[in-house]
């Protein structure tokens, strides 16, 4: 499985921007997609995750009413909207993609800076 981020960019404190992560390989394996950041200076972080078929989705607190993970599996992608951005959202963003026993694959990463 291949894992590429895109959509990152500089936006404004209340700005949107809109993260895409493409898919490929042996997505049919998939059973749990996540977004993920690391901030400056700190540790890696759980941003959202959902689960494949049914859909459920689990936020964390910092993001929940902000931010959406969604999927299209028609496209391989899997995205994250973030609204009301804030500068505490400033982090490389990472997609994450589980397949079961353990395995688990990583895209590049894509920067996200929030301006205040």
């Amino acid at each position: 499985v291949q894992l590429v981020e895109s959509g990152g960019g500089l936006v404004q404190t209340g700005g949107s921007l809109r993260l895409s992560c493409a898919t490929s390989g042996s997505t049919g394996s998939i059973r749990v997609m996540g977004w993920y950041r690391r901030p400056p200076g700190k540790q890696r972080e759980l941003v959202a995750t959902i689960i494949s078929g049914g859909g459920s989705t689990n936020y964390a607190d910092s993001v929940k009413g902000r931010f959406t993970i969604s999927r299209d599996d028609a496209k391989n992608t899997m995205y994250l909207q973030m609204n009301s951005l804030k500068p505490d959202d400033t982090a490389v963003y990472y997609c994450n993609a589980h397949i079961g026993l353990g395995v688990i694959y990583w895209g590049q990463g894509t920067q996200v800076t929030v301006s205040s």
